[in-house]
């Protein structure tokens, strides 16, 4: 495996920015997962690193080898799309050796079979192996998809919303056997998705985009807890973190616009007045839907407690994150 280092990479469509500017550090073995809306350039980015789009300027490097004018074959890694690229007159089994059988990597045939066996356990499709790829579902597909990938060995794994095609169960499941993968192989992974949940679990490393722009990179725990703006604060956090007014709760806090309120940093039993709105019941927890003045709150209450809709509860803010107006962090 392999650390990735992007140094001033950009790519442009015509008039629309793929990418500004990206300075970036995958380390090697790390999980790098990158977050953002539809248009900041999460993909982009994958493809200027795999070599399927051609950077305008800046500087890629893969294990230390600057990897300008390399194919993708060249540069050694291993790619998923959230849509299946199967070959759908092969089997299963087919599909999965099909990179194996590259004259590239030159892998003997026993080999080839014990890496396929091997990943068609992990993707538990192993009575799957002599189908063809047209009489699989669509999770199926998009396992054997993974596994494409998975049955080499490359410097890097990039991986576009693999997951997302799948029901809950499935995705949970996989989520927790990549991860497991990712760290007995010490493998580095590159990894986009629009699941907070994905990031939050599966990431060693999260880069949060922005029309092009990466605006905070860290751990999970460092973005969930010290974004350095309101736009990062609402990239992680189920459910989403709170923007609110600076003076809601009465005196704004030192040159504070809006302040940031994690659901559970609303504090209950003082404070001020909201109304009850909703009550979602989760089992092991509940969401308060309130209201203040006009904003909307969610908060985390007792499972255990009762709460009726349109009746008051006491809140109070605790550990608020402010922001100027601008939305930039100030403390």
């Amino acid at each position: 495996m392999a650390e990735v280092v992007l140094k001033g990479v950009s790519k442009t469509f015509g008039d629309t920015v793929g990418v500004a500017g990206i300075d970036m550090t995958i380390p090697d073995g790390a999980f790098v997962v990158l977050l953002g809306p539809t248009g900041a350039g999460k993909t982009t980015t994958l493809r200027l690193i795999s070599g399927l789009e051609t950077m305008d300027a800046g500087q890629i490097t893969i294990g230390g080898r600057d990897v300008k004018g390399e194919t993708p074959a060249q540069r050694d890694v291993a790619m998923v799309f959230q849509q299946y690229s199967l070959y759908p007159h092969l089997t299963v089994r087919e599909n999965l050796e099909f990179p194996l059988k590259s004259p590239i990597l030159n892998t003997p045939a026993d080999e080839i079979r014990k890496k396929v066996d091997e990943v068609a356990s992990v993707l538990q499709i192993t009575h799957k192996l002599d189908n063809k790829a047209t009489a699989l579902s669509g999770g199926e597909m998009q396992r054997v998809s993974s596994g494409r990938a998975l049955v080499r060995d490359p410097q890097v794994y990039l991986m576009d919303e693999p997951l997302s095609s799948l029901d809950a169960k499935l995705r949970t499941d996989l989520r927790i056997e990549l991860k497991r993968i990712q760290a007995s192989m010490g493998a580095t992974i590159l990894y986009v998705t629009h699941d907070q949940i994905e990031a939050m679990t599966m990431a060693t490393h999260v880069g949060v985009l922005n029309e092009g722009n990466l605006v905070q990179f860290g751990t999970p725990r460092e973005i969930y807890e010290n974004p350095n703006s309101v736009y990062v604060a609402s990239r992680l956090g189920l459910p989403r973190i709170n923007i609110l007014p600076g003076d809601l709760f009465g005196n704004a806090p030192k040159r504070a616009h809006r302040i940031g309120l994690r659901p559970e940093h609303v504090t209950q039993g003082e404070g001020v007045a909201a109304t009850v709105g909703r009550v979602e019941r989760l089992g092991d927890h509940t969401r308060l839907h309130l209201k203040l003045d006009g904003h909307d709150i969610t908060t985390l209450a007792d499972p255990h407690a009762a709460y009726t809709p349109g009746s008051d509860v006491l809140i109070a803010p605790r550990n608020p994150l402010c922001f100027d107006a601008a939305g930039n962090r100030i403390y």
